[in-house]
């Protein structure tokens, strides 16, 4: 974990450990120039802490039962196509029928939330792809499945015939940042992703679509955002000869096995499936 994860400087977080190590009287972290190693002893006061949090998150949930109006907090990660356009309705829906819950959305690609939710920085997370994370580790809720296509400008030259792989390489490709569920998916599972004219990188996807609509670039979105973006008449959808949709995906809202939510949580949110799993 970076001292930034903290919000706090690495001057600050040095000297804490520093003090520790003074009041136990032994080393918790093993220091070169080159390498940055846990001990033994730091091992065993990290498991306590973990376990100190958690006992103390137990009793505030359990305290909550007792304290009448008792505002509950939930923090959710979610990557942009479900921390966008899935789970804010379905959240104002829950919220007008459970007024003191209180939702926080940050918007992350699907790597940056899953590491949030470890590192127990959020109660849940929406997500596309769980990278390398163990599935094992989580409780899931399957909210939607995403298809992928290309897009363009509405004035771009491609729209007007038939398309197939070797017209897209002839220009500029945007895509999704590194971490990104859209990016993972698109590496992992179509094939020809690598012969694509990569470009620009870009971590938003209203921004792809204000660059795409304006100039000669391609990319590639979810269908649901693509399709918003062209009945407003920013970018065309692109139908790709034997191939129209890329890939699909499905979309997931999960939070770590081992968190105990004391409010009620939105278990009803769905796209175009309905969830075949709810979390409690």
């Amino acid at each position: 974990m970076l001292a930034s994860d903290l919000s706090i400087s690495q001057s600050t977080i040095s000297h804490q450990i520093s003090q520790l190590e003074s009041e136990l009287g032994t080393k918790l972290i093993e220091r070169t120039t080159k390498t940055f190693k846990i001990t033994e002893v730091g091992k065993i006061l990290l498991d306590y802490g973990e376990r100190i949090i958690n006992l103390f998150d137990s009793c505030k949930q359990d305290i909550s039962g007792y304290v009448k109006n008792q505002v509950e907090n939930i923090i959710i990660t979610a990557s942009n196509f479900p921390g966008s356009h899935l789970l804010p309705k379905n959240i104002a829906k829950f919220k007008e029928q459970n007024p003191n819950v209180n939702f926080n959305i940050i918007i992350n690609n699907s790597r940056e939330s899953i590491q949030i939710l470890k590192n127990k920085k959020a109660d849940f997370a929406g997500i596309g792809i769980f990278m390398n994370y163990n599935k094992d580790d989580f409780e899931i809720l399957k909210i939607g499945e995403d298809k992928l296509v290309f897009v363009c400008s509405p004035n771009h030259e491609l729209i007007k015939g038939s398309i197939d792989l070797d017209d897209l390489v002839k220009y500029p490709y945007i895509s999704r940042e590194r971490g990104s569920g859209t990016r993972n998916t698109i590496e992992n599972d179509f094939a020809d992703y690598k012969k694509l004219n990569l470009k620009l990188e870009i971590n938003d996807n209203d921004s792809i679509i204000s660059a795409v609509s304006e100039s000669n670039y391609i990319a590639i979105l979810s269908e649901f955002i693509a399709e918003k973006a062209e009945n407003a008449g920013l970018i065309k959808i692109l139908k790709i000869k034997d191939n129209p949709v890329i890939t699909k995906r499905k979309i997931y809202f999960i939070k770590l096995k081992d968190k105990k939510i004391k409010a009620p949580v939105p278990t009803n949110i769905s796209s175009h499936p309905s969830p075949s799993k709810s979390i409690g």
